[in-house]
């Protein structure tokens, strides 16, 4: 019998295909590319289609509408964070190490220094055995 996740890579269980906002494209955007695509983080990617951040659905809420920023003309870059990424080719251990040591539940996937794709904490829990999807969550939501 062999234990779910060991030995698959990040590529085997990502959502291909993740499309960015640039990082010059206004939070209104941002919200309407969220809801299109059924999503709630987009990475953020600049003119040199590098990555350059991740924005979520909280942070615009948070750091924008809360703040009584306007939604067009506040860019993407402006609440841009958390350059954190994987590699296609890591280990599903490896992106579940990350996401718990930045208490992150998304994390674009980069292939030859590109954006091929997003991980989730859903995408990798699929693949962990009981006591170690506990000991996932316990930690990523510690501080939550």
């Amino acid at each position: 019998m062999s234990t779910p996740g060991i030995g698959k890579k990040v590529q085997d269980v990502m959502h291909q295909g993740a499309e960015c906002i640039g990082e010059q494209d206004s939070l209104r955007r941002a919200t309407q590319m969220m809801r299109d695509l059924s999503v709630g983080a987009l990475p953020i990617c600049g003119d040199d289609d590098r990555l350059k951040g991740i924005i979520t659905d909280r942070d615009i809420v948070i750091k924008c509408c809360a703040e009584g920023k306007d939604l067009d003309s506040t860019t993407a870059s402006e609440l841009a964070h958390g350059l954190v990424w994987v590699e296609a080719d890591s280990s599903v251990e490896e992106a579940l190490e990350k996401m718990e040591q930045h208490q992150i539940r998304r994390l674009p996937v980069i292939e030859d220094k590109r954006i091929v794709g997003m991980v989730s904490e859903a995408d990798l829990a699929k693949e962990l055995p009981d006591n170690k999807l506990a000991e996932f969550v316990h930690r990523v939501y510690a501080s939550s």
